[in-house]
């Protein structure tokens, strides 16, 4: 493992990298907005965010203004602000972006608003009158917290299921710590508790228990994620020492990262954007060399470039075309990677990887982390009676969120599989109006 290191200097390691706006660097950024009809940035957005009219808020001096009209299309615009890639959303749309050659930084000034906003103590909704209707909401995630929220507006109570024993899904366990803390997380959740929805955490869903919501309350919203990471299936994968992605992210989320493990020389597996924020968190943990090992090439990486770029300022390191062919065995630890260079055959990632002959190599490592994409849950989704479940993805009515289960909506990653959480919060926004819809129909008033 990595020799021990400062715990301030660690911390350091996980600040932010963009550090938080000023309020002149934030009219100063404001200003170079050029505030299009029918703003790109906006069609961009998931969640449809009025970009440039909370970026003219902004630069009159309303941040408060700026911040209700973010929250207002996105109840976790905090941390949508930290985590999203901006870079190919709304700041790719963005028309400075070609004129200039620069966007105007949307995500830090979205930060800045809320931010300013929470800072005050500022609550801009309140529930809807009570319409009489319950609903349940599987999963804390951002899909849920959104659904929820939402609900609440329209005066539905809300019970939101939680397996974990705190909510805030993907935010609270699998993104790396130096994108979003695991306190402002939590305090993001806050804003749907103010509302009044109820949150019961340790409480895991099952077939049998969609079952019983589904008889309990008016309607159900399944916003579970995925399961476990995908298998390597190559000797020494049970070796202490080999990790899920996630799974080491999660420990930055629960320990004081001085406490966190990590090996002196990690080897990543995989090309995503998991796959960089572990090695990245790896990095700034203390390890004294990182690699990525992807099986493709860097044209073919799926992590986003922003993020690549990231990953090699931090010192990472990158083997393309090989492919994992066994861990090494230590006294039963990591005690190195076997490889396999690929060639390609054809371009792109439809392109066939072909053993080169001769082509075996060894990697030095005392850490594997496995970052190759989560499993579905496919015993909670099997087990429900009647869901139609396709490639892994739960199906639904994109302008709904409805399954083919009366009652039953979903959204969030069990719908598409991991995509960025504000995909989620507009998922659960989609599946609260389809809900609403359904409990205003005929025989539900």
């Amino acid at each position: 493992m990595a020799p021990n290191t400062e715990p301030n200097e660690i911390e350091s390691r996980f600040a932010d990298i963009h550090p938080p706006f000023g309020a002149d660097e934030a009219r100063a950024q404001a200003s170079r907005c050029l505030f299009c009809y029918d703003a790109p940035c906006t069609r961009a957005c998931p969640t449809h965010i009025d970009i440039p009219r909370f970026i003219r808020q902004i630069l009159h001096h309303n941040p408060g203004g700026a911040a209700e009209t973010i929250l207002d299309a996105n109840v976790l615009g905090g941390s949508c602000a930290r985590v999203c890639p901006t870079a190919v959303l709304c700041e790719g749309a963005c028309v400075d972006r070609v004129l200039h050659d620069e966007a105007v930084p949307i995500g830090r000034l979205q930060r800045f608003a809320v931010d300013w906003a929470d800072d005050r103590g500022l609550r801009f909704f309140s529930p809807g009158p009570d319409s009489g209707r319950r609903v349940a909401v599987i999963g804390a995630g951002p899909s849920g917290l959104s659904c929820a929220f939402e609900l609440r507006r329209s005066g539905h109570a809300v019970t939101i299921f939680e397996a974990d024993d705190r909510p805030g899904g993907i935010n609270t366990a699998g993104i790396a710590a130096y994108k979003i803390t695991t306190v402002y997380a939590l305090h993001e959740v806050e804003r749907v508790r103010q509302m009044g929805a109820e949150i019961r955490l340790n409480s895991p869903a099952d077939g049998a228990a969609v079952a019983r919501l589904l008889r309990e309350y008016d309607a159900v919203f399944l916003g579970v994620g995925l399961g476990a990471t995908s298998a390597l299936n190559i000797p020494g994968e049970d070796l202490t020492g080999v990790w899920e992605a996630l799974a080491f992210i999660y420990q930055t989320h629960r320990k004081p990262l001085a406490e966190c493990e990590v090996g002196r020389r990690v080897v990543v597996i995989g090309g995503g954007n998991t796959a960089i924020d572990a090695a990245n968190a790896a990095a700034r943990l203390g390890a004294e060399q990182v690699t990525i090992a992807y099986r493709r090439t860097a044209d073919d990486m799926p992590a986003y470039e922003h993020e690549v770029e990231l990953a090699k300022a931090s010192g990472v390191n990158f083997e393309w075309l090989v492919s994992p062919v066994a861990v090494e065995d230590r006294d039963g630890a990591v005690g190195g990677l076997a490889v396999q260079r690929l060639e390609m055959r054809g371009a792109g990632r439809t392109a066939e990887l072909v053993p080169v002959s001769g082509g075996e190599l060894r990697l030095d490592c005392d850490m594997v982390i496995k970052a190759l994409g989560q499993q579905p849950l496919d015993d909670l989704l099997g087990a429900v009676d009647g869901l139609e479940v396709s490639g892994g993805r739960v199906v639904v009515d994109p302008a709904s969120g409805a399954t083919s289960v009366a009652g039953l909506f979903a959204g969030g990653d069990c719908i598409s599989k991991g995509a960025e959480v504000v995909d989620a919060v507009e998922q659960g926004k989609i599946a609260a109006r389809g809900i609403s819809d359904l409990l205003a129909g005929p025989g539900k008033g």
